[in-house]
């Protein structure tokens, strides 16, 4: 045998770094690191780990990868971990920092991509918990359709305090307004600051976090109860190590993610979105994360589904329980069980099975954590989609989240161009039953970052507002967010969205049941406005600037353009 026959070692992508008499360089560089000749010979595995001490969903991600590791060293292959970055949308509330939170989303991608294809890895493993480094990390696996699985990081346990249970992140955010009106003592709310995160994990109620990670479950990219399996368990270390051997069988089927990421996967995505009352962050994700599938779905498919499945899931903040209950009583498997007939659940997913299968050893689960089909929490989805003259392009609202009472909405506009002016207005007792919030410019170009306006909405819920009071904007809310709250309108206010041609005193109509979103001007006046109409442009960084140059609008999932 010649000497460049002996040097093949392997026919996976990554032969090209060790492969050949003039791969020597490479080769001595893996040799650097303890690697040995065998090692060349096996599937080489990333494990992309958003690991950080900023953040409690990716604290103990270190942890995590080790598990991981282990399971991919079982399994035959070679694990080599690598780090991105990860920010904490609770941590980056209420101020400036948030401009950067939705951004990181596509920073995280594109530092994925480089690393997985700058390495020509075989498969990787995508370690993550919270809002934007989930979906991030699921638009990566999505543009690289190689082998790949999810790990995420799990959902926090609940807090207890004062005979309060399933006290999450969200109900600490409306304490604040119940103590600003005297309904809680100073000396009750450090006990509940306290008490109410006891322990790592991403927040405990059903927000943008434990949404995503949902999904990841839902369109196949993590093993079964990955994504509500709480961060302190046992079990999602099991899992963890499980996911490092799966990923390695991956490689050696050929199972990559172009064949899990289809559209029909993406359509199961909304239809589990709409029965679990999810965030409405994950219009805007799944949205980004189909486009890098090349399997687009749009607002459309959004507003058709949620008028045929029903919201099932008895989940804070809406709801009563927190996500690890959900776990106990069968996590996504029981959910998907629930609307199996409205899914398609032959779609393909990590295990190298379809759906069908996975669910056939989970029992139908009917309670008051998932309520039964014959009795849903609301026969439409937890979603629904707004359209009108002052939302062209569309607007969403977490129609599970809304008290009846505010379904239909008239009220007067009181405009603000930033989310600080409209807190200060509420902290000082300027809004008024009847009136209609109009908090502009906060959109994907205009924020710039799309900031989310959970302060504000948390703030009118805790003294007791969200029957009297409505806020509209063309930012976005956390998933922790109820009450009558419209985001997402579309055209935002810098691209000339009718959003920014309102008034003080405008008469503003909010349909929920009817899917509208009206002001009572005719075209006439909308015109004359915009003849005088001039952008507001915040100043803003140098890595904001080049987001707003190429960020599309919120009903096109704030992606960035390409050239193609």
């Amino acid at each position: 045998m010649s000497d460049k026959e002996e040097l093949r070692y392997k026919d996976e992508r990554s032969g090209i770094l060790v492969n050949g008499v003039g791969r020597s360089g490479n080769r001595a560089l893996l040799y650097s690191m303890g690697l040995e000749e065998d090692d060349f010979r096996k599937p080489m595995i990333g494990i992309a780990n958003s690991f950080s001490e900023l953040v409690p969903g990716h604290i103990h991600l270190r942890e995590l990868a080790r598990d991981v590791s282990d399971g991919i060293l079982e399994g035959g292959g070679i694990p080599r971990e690598f780090d991105t970055i990860a920010l904490c949308d609770g941590l980056c509330q209420g101020h400036c920092g948030m401009r950067y939170s939705l951004p990181s989303r596509e920073i995280i991608a594109d530092s994925v991509e480089a690393v997985v294809e700058g390495n020509q890895l075989d498969g990787v493993v995508l370690i993550a918990s919270c809002d934007k480094i989930v979906p991030g990390m699921m638009m990566a696996a999505a543009r690289l359709s190689i082998p790949a699985i999810v790990v995420t990081g799990g959902p926090m346990i609940a807090g207890k305090c004062n005979g309060r249970t399933n006290i999450c992140l969200s109900n600490l955010r409306e304490f604040v307004g119940e103590y600003q009106v005297g309904k809680m003592t100073y000396d009750e709310l450090r006990k509940m600051e306290m008490a109410s995160l006891p322990t790592v994990g991403s927040c405990s109620m059903f927000g943008t976090a434990n949404t995503m990670s949902a999904l990841a479950e839902v369109l196949g990219l993590t093993l079964p109860f990955m994504g509500t399996c709480p961060a302190v368990a046992s079990e999602k270390r099991r899992l963890a190590r499980a996911s490092g051997k799966r990923i390695v069988k991956m490689v050696k089927e050929g199972l990559s993610t172009d064949k899990i990421l289809t559209k029909e996967a993406f359509l199961n995505g909304i239809k589990a979105v709409m029965a679990l009352g999810a965030s409405t962050n994950s219009v805007l994700h799944l949205m980004a994360i189909s486009h890098e599938a090349h399997a687009d779905i749009t607002l459309d498919d959004f507003d058709r589904i949620s008028r045929q499945v029903p919201y099932l899931c008895n989940l804070r903040p809406s709801g009563a329980y927190a996500v690890d209950v959900l776990h106990d009583n069968g996590g996504i498997p029981a959910v998907l069980k629930a609307i199996q007939d409205k899914i398609d659940d032959s779609q393909i997913t990590v295990t190298g099975h379809s759906i069908k299968e996975v669910l056939e050893a989970q029992p139908l689960v009917e309670n008051d954590v998932i309520y039964p089909r014959s009795a849903p929490k609301n026969k439409q989805g937890g979603i629904a989609i707004l359209h009108g003259n002052l939302a062209p392009d569309g607007a969403v609202v977490k129609a599970s989240g809304v008290k009846p009472s505010m379904h239909q909405f008239t009220g007067k506009a009181r405009v603000f161009n930033s989310m600080e002016d409209s807190i200060t207005a509420i902290e000082n007792g300027e809004i008024h039953a009847g009136e209609v919030i109009v908090l502009r410019y906060e959109g994907p170009k205009g924020g710039p970052g799309m900031r989310e306006m959970f302060l504000v909405t948390a703030l009118l819920v805790g003294r007791g507002m969200d029957e009297s009071t409505a806020l509209i904007t063309d930012g976005r809310f956390s998933g922790s967010t109820r009450g009558p709250c419209i985001g997402h309108i579309s055209p935002e206010a810098a691209a000339g969205g009718p959003i920014g041609l309102i008034e003080d005193g405008d008469i503003i109509h909010i349909d929920i049941p009817n899917r509208s979103l009206t002001v009572d001007l005719s075209d006439e006046e909308l015109a004359a406005r915009r003849k005088h109409f001039t952008p507001v442009v915040k100043a803003t960084s140098p890595l904001l600037k080049k987001y707003s140059a190429l960020v599309s609008s919120a009903d096109k999932g704030a992606i960035l353009h390409t050239h193609d």
